[in-house]
């Protein structure tokens, strides 16, 4: 996989520059000390932490749960490499991160949910919060806790009013939109039963297809985060008795399971899985494949063939799912892995459009029930809007 961890960075500075323009704000984190003593630790043994930002107004008691992005890790060597990261633990967290997009506090950049209690979960244990491995190993040190985790920081967020909440809303990024859907159901069980919940899975739609030698190269390696983290007993039992695990973190075995409505919100030409699935490094020794990989519009037309080819397969996957009546889509044409917490993506004179709709637009009528969304877009190049060129190359899994 290649390195994911930037994103965050980025987005970050990327305010910091943009600051003047107050596209975005700075929210203070907050650690889960209850958390340690449950064991539920981020990989290096150091508390959960989010970031929280108070609801106001009419989006006093509405919450919106942003899971953070930031790929997996697979074995005691790559886990190893995020020890001593943001993604592995909070001590290297920053302890304050910008917040735009769907996390923005104001209504002109963000306008259904920006009053609400808004919460961005930092992402340290590597599974997508389903790993549970008791007995930590006395060299490694590693702690494979993202179940506990998920659990302690749900429950640290009940105290502090979101069990009253009237609205909920779980997001995600990446592997936080994995996150969004394997955990969708519980999310739903947490809150009053006559809450509206739902979740968002930004860009964690990831598909199941062989890589351009004709290897599994994916399927390998869900199944290897699986087998590291002790996933198994935390994923849906109607999926894992039928399939092997691993296989249960692909969201197309996992969405007719939920009826808690979702929203997929995600690139047909998803730069990550183009990257890391379609053309991972070990497919591509002799780098054919690097110039297109960062610049869609440097590829060849043998290149632009074959991701024509992944956008049929994946819209397939996607639509024969499962998914039910309740559920909205946002499947645009551009080369972009994330796009919820970018302020340029989400909602912004030049953001990407389909159906007429931003993506801000098109979860808040879908999320308030106003309309459905069910868009699709045509084949690259056709969508103008998309910011091709631009952000894409900093987004992670």
């Amino acid at each position: 996989m290649e390195d994911t961890a930037s994103f965050s960075w980025f987005h970050t500075v990327f305010c910091a520059l943009f600051l003047l323009r107050v596209d975005c704000s700075f929210v203070n984190i907050t650690y889960v000390q209850s958390a340690v003593a449950k064991g539920a630790v981020c990989l290096d043994g150091s508390p959960p932490a989010y970031h929280l930002s108070r609801g106001f107004g009419s989006g006093i008691d509405s919450w919106l749960i942003q899971i953070e992005g930031g790929g997996w890790c697979n074995n005691i060597s790559t886990c190893l490499a995020r020890k001593n990261t943001r993604l592995g633990s909070s001590n290297q967290m920053a302890k304050q991160i910008a917040f735009s997009g769907i996390l923005s506090n104001r209504q002109s950049f963000n306008p259904d949910f920006y009053n609400w209690n808004r919460v961005k979960v930092g992402y340290c244990d590597g599974s997508s919060f389903t790993g549970d491995v008791a007995r930590v190993n006395p060299v490694t040190k590693l702690h494979y806790r993202g179940e506990r985790i998920w659990v302690a920081i749900m429950e640290d967020l009940l105290t502090k009013g979101m069990d009253r909440a009237e609205n909920a809303l779980l997001s995600g990024c990446s592997a936080g939109g994995l996150t969004s859907i394997l955990h969708c159901e519980k999310f739903r069980d947490l809150l009053p039963v006559n809450a509206r919940v739902k979740c968002l899975s930004d860009a964690g739609f990831f598909i199941n297809v062989k890589d351009i030698t004709g290897s599994e190269h994916i399927k390998g390696f869900f199944n290897d985060v699986v087998t590291t983290h002790g996933s198994a007993k935390n994923l849906p039992s109607s999926r894992a008795s039928r399939l092997s695990p691993g296989m249960c973190l692909f969201p197309q075995y996992s969405v007719r399971q939920i009826r808690t409505p979702l929203f997929i919100l995600n690139a047909a030409y998803d730069s990550w899985q183009i990257r890391n699935i379609l053309v991972p490094g070990v497919a591509d020794p002799h780098e054919l494949w690097h110039d297109c990989k960062l610049d869609i519009k440097q590829c060849s037309s043998s290149q632009i063939r074959i991701m024509q080819g992944f956008r049929r397969q994946f819209l397939r996957t996607v639509t024969e799912s499962g998914y039910s009546s309740s559920t909205g889509l946002f499947i645009n044409s551009c080369y972009s892995h994330c796009q919820s917490e970018m302020q340029e993506t989400w909602f912004r004179y030049d953001s990407p459009i389909l159906g007429n709709k931003t993506i801000a637009e098109a979860v808040g009528e879908w999320f308030y029930s106003r309309s459905s969304f069910k868009e699709i877009d045509c084949p690259y190049p056709c969508n103008t809007s998309c910011l091709n060129n631009i952000f894409e190359i900093h987004s992670g899994a």
